[in-house]
């Protein structure tokens, strides 16, 4: 898809997804109530075709602790610096970059938050040309703390999260760098490449695993106590599976909610449209 075609997610809201969706999730009745706690929030992006690109949320703009998720905004950053000469891409950070992204590993990624710094990702997420963290519209995408314990922090100024996340913001994330939009096209190839097969094979991927086991997929999760978050770029071989699925819950049985929520998402986006 090219750029110039390119229209901002948020404008392709697509109300027959939208109601579909809706629809799907309120059914089951756990779902339901969490989402009404706002402990549930969940994005898709349909990009079956290009010309049409579809978008759909609930509690699109809730931003939610989302534990190691956030780390997209480090891989960003770090990209973004080392496109413009402050930091070197040396072997030890092109290794951290991907054990932080495909095995979520919390030394990795404490390493690149240092190398970086807070200012850098707060600046990258905030930037006007991206917008990731919007205080206007509840906030986004933030990285406030190193992943371990120590060190300063940097919470973002509207919950005063360390590690924050939502939906919308997360499927903007995902939908920009598949069209080559973050940093620049090569940049955001090296990300997709960095987030191509996961090495943790729950939540999401355990489900894609067995339905589509040659669609490529390129994730990001997280965990810690009742929190669960994932987030993934689901391209299959055939045209009709192609979709970016965002989804944050504060759950115990997150997880496994998160399992159970892509074989319902995928009959929401096989729907004819209405």
């Amino acid at each position: 898809m090219g750029s110039e075609s390119m229209k901002p997610l948020t404008k392709l809201v697509d109300t027959s997804l939208q109601n579909s969706l809706e629809e799907e999730i309120m059914s089951n009745e756990t779902w339901s109530h969490l989402i009404s706690q706002k402990k549930m929030a969940v994005g898709i992006v349909d990009l079956s075709n290009p010309e049409k690109v579809r978008f759909a949320r609930i509690n699109g703009n809730y931003m939610m602790y989302a534990a190691s998720l956030p780390k997209i905004a480090i891989l960003l950053s770090a990209m973004d610096a080392i496109e413009k000469g402050e930091l070197v891409e040396t072997q030890e950070v092109k290794k951290d970059m991907r054990l932080m992204i495909s095995k979520s590993d919390n030394a990795a990624s404490t390493r690149m938050i240092d190398r970086v710094g807070y200012a850098k990702i707060e600046s990258v997420m905030t930037d006007p040309k991206y917008a990731f963290y919007d205080e206007e519209n509840g906030g986004g995408l933030w990285v406030g703390k190193r992943y371990g314990g120590g060190g300063d922090t940097n919470r973002e100024p509207l919950k005063h999260l360390s590690h924050a996340a939502s939906v919308t913001q997360v499927c903007r994330f995902y939908y920009l760098l598949a069209n080559g939009q973050l940093v620049n096209e090569k940049r955001s190839k090296q990300m997709l490449n960095i987030m191509e097969n996961p090495e943790l094979h729950h939540k999401f991927v355990n489900t894609l695993d067995i339905i589509a086991p040659t669609a490529r997929l390129f994730r990001k999760s997280g965990s810690w106590k009742t929190f669960h978050s994932d987030s993934i770029l689901v391209w299959g071989k055939e045209s009709n599976r192609r979709y970016i699925l965002v989804a944050l819950v504060d759950d115990p049985d997150g997880e496994q909610i998160i399992r159970n929520l892509v074989k319902p998402v995928e009959k929401v986006l096989k729907k004819p449209e209405i």
